[in-house]
């Protein structure tokens, strides 16, 4: 399902002011404040750099985090981060589309690089509404009355529906960063050209994003095989034998995946051949890592797939053609339970098939790992890839394809 969309190819940006949406959403110290990540900006830094040696005036909007969150915060420290990561200088607004943002707007000049203050200060931004309204906004009315283009290359925010995201292509001559491009056109051919064996490894804590992915690839034929881990995996397991421990049934009621439950037992038996679930796991006691035949599954938290799980995951993933992995196997960060996670991604690098990772935390790991050059491509957004792979349609892609199609 290929798409047609604009991208900065397609404009003259010379001496014109650009609106770019980028996503510089990074962790940051809750004790210190001081932003532990960059990998983002690095990512956009490519569409930025390349619109400001094209002569335009470049208007960066971006969030942080969400209302009620300790990393909720101003963008003053991204600004200097990413003026280091440039090597030129980003000006800093305190304000997102007020008088002072406009007018600083207004005084750029080309080649100048203005970041304005975190979006989601504003509180439309986080209202959910159809597309055409985000545009009737007062800052998409207020931002697109002082600029010419939007540039929207926030691919990890390209499956939620938000003013700053889709409102301005409805005001102004759109198109996609290179980050967006680059998103769009590798996950996207990837499922137009599966090669064959096509194995999806799905695990995490985000059950529902997994299994929206396993219930799509399953039913229109594009996964041959499906190996479970983390919190999909236990959900599996439960629907399997049920004896999974009062501990890991309790977990799974807390987080609200009980419906799931019945969703797995549907699934496996529709397609009792291509999903597989752990043969073993490991559990925790006292800090220490056991593993454990899952017929014996004591009333323990679990903690990561067992060693002969991951034996038989990784001579799988080296058969296939097409691999897409979201989510970690386990409690990754402790390193007594790293060891499911760490080994899929070395199959996974070591693999000659051609292989997808949807972001997130599994997409850290791997980048921590130094799998960056061995995995043909680590996605920059875990919920808009999964959502993808799910089958969704992402709001952002079908503004950017419906804007294009006007032209």
């Amino acid at each position: 399902m290929s798409i047609k969309f604009n991208t900065l190819d397609d404009f003259q940006f010379n001496n014109k002011t650009v609106l770019v949406r980028v996503d510089i959403n990074s962790p940051v110290d809750p004790t210190t404040g001081i932003i532990l990540d960059d990998t983002r900006m690095k990512l956009h830094a490519e569409t930025i750099s390349e619109l400001s040696d094209k002569g335009a005036k470049t208007v960066l909007l971006a969030h942080q985090s969400r209302p009620g969150k300790k990393d909720f915060t101003t963008l003053e420290q991204h600004a200097h981060v990413l003026s280091k990561i440039l090597g030129r200088a980003v000006i800093y607004v305190e304000d997102i589309f007020g008088c002072a943002a406009r007018e600083t707007i207004a005084r750029l000049k080309p080649g100048d690089i203005l970041l304005l203050e975190n979006v989601r200060f504003y509180s439309e931004e986080i209202l959910k509404r159809e597309a055409h309204l985000q545009a009737d906004t007062h800052m998409v009315k207020k931002l697109s009355s002082v600029t010419d283009y939007f540039i929207n290359d926030a691919f990890a925010a390209a499956h939620r529906s938000q003013p700053s995201l889709i409102g301005f292509a409805l005001k102004l001559p759109s198109g996609a960063g290179r980050v967006m491009e680059k998103e769009l056109k590798i996950l996207y051919g990837a499922l137009d050209n599966v090669q064959r064996p096509c194995v999806y490894v799905l695990g995490g804590v985000k059950v529902d994003d997994s299994i929206g992915v396993m219930e799509n690839v399953l039913e229109n034929g594009s996964a041959d095989l499906i190996l479970t881990t983390g919190l999909v995996a236990n959900i599996f397991l439960l629907a399997s034998n049920g004896k999974i421990g009062k501990f890991n049934k309790d977990f799974i009621e807390k987080k609200g995946y009980c419906e799931f439950v019945t969703v797995a037992e549907r699934l496996m038996e529709n397609f009792p051949d291509k999903i597989l679930i752990p043969v073993d796991v490991a559990v925790c006691k006292n800090g220490k890592r056991i593993d454990m035949p899952v017929n014996k599954i004591p009333d323990l938290p679990i903690y990561d797939i067992g060693t002969e799980t991951i034996k038989l995951y990784a001579q799988k993933i080296r058969q296939a053609k097409t691999l897409f992995a979201n989510g970690p196997a386990g409690v990754f960060e402790n390193p007594e339970f790293s060891i499911g996670t760490d080994d899929i991604l070395n199959a996974i690098a070591s693999s000659k098939g051609f292989s997808i990772i949807g972001g997130g935390h599994l997409a850290a790991a791997a980048v921590q790992m130094g799998f960056e050059g061995e995995i043909d491509h680590i996605s920059s957004g875990g919920g808009a890839s999964i959502s993808l792979l799910a089958g969704e349609k992402l709001p952002v892609v079908s503004i950017l394809e419906k804007i294009a199609k006007k032209k």
